[in-house]
């Protein structure tokens, strides 16, 4: 007698379905909850990290969040100055990455693409060549590469004279809960100076490092030089 396929389903389900669906639901409550990549599809936070990396992002680097949440179970850490976190946007809810360089009560300003932290200026020290193998980053009239020191953390930054940007701001107060976050691609980023600031809530993660990188640009030809390397 044929079966039915309600009777297949439920065979189907009492032999693979259920060991399948608890796998999967083991596999993706890992994703939301404790470690995930994210591709990196703009230059905004070069040169630091390019388009077509795919970045490793520490879910548990701050916080323990329900699955498929932002509803934090525990905390034990917070954002620093320097950290590069993937976050929601609060304008439209797009997943972001972009560097802290603003923490709950820090006085934070900028004039010509430097930012001033509590008053006082940040250092810059020129870089005179970048080592990449990305074409579109070279020193000379296009862009000038900084090393940024954001609290004892260094960093490059990327500066376009010639483009249109926002490389001035007065004086603003971060308030409690909230963080200011800024592209290390300072004049081709839309970041805090367009957003607003970042609630505590809708970081996700802290990135750490490049997993594999392919370049959009080049058939996707790997850019072997830059798996498993460390973000600075």
């Amino acid at each position: 007698m044929k079966k039915s396929w309600k009777t297949n389903l439920k065979m189907f389900w009492k032999g693979w379905g259920y060991s399948f669906f608890v796998v999967l639901i083991i596999a993706t409550s890992f994703k939301s909850a404790i470690a995930d990549w994210n591709i990196v599809p703009t230059g905004s936070m070069k040169p630091t990290i390019l388009e077509g990396d795919r970045i490793f992002v520490n879910k548990l680097a701050y916080d323990l969040k329900i699955p498929y949440t932002t509803v934090h179970i525990a905390e034990w850490g917070a954002p620093k100055r320097g950290d590069i976190v993937v976050f929601y946007s609060p304008q439209d809810g797009k997943r972001l990455v972009k560097r802290v360089v603003g923490i709950p009560g820090d006085s934070l300003a900028m004039q010509n693409d430097q930012l001033i932290l509590n008053g006082e200026k940040i250092q810059y020290e020129p870089i005179n060549s970048l080592a990449t193998n990305d074409p579109s980053l070279s020193t000379g009239t296009n862009h000038f590469y900084f090393t940024e020191n954001l609290s004892d953390m260094r960093h490059p930054v990327m500066i376009t004279p010639q483009r249109l940007a926002l490389r001035s701001f007065d004086p603003v107060t971060i308030p409690d809960g909230k963080y200011y976050m800024m592209g290390d691609n300072r004049d081709n980023s839309a970041d805090s100076r367009y957003i607003g600031f970042v609630e505590r809530s809708r970081i996700v993660g802290q990135a750490t490092s490049v997993v594999i990188s392919l370049d959009s640009n080049n058939k996707f030809k790997p850019r072997w030089e830059r798996f498993f390397t460390h973000l600075p």
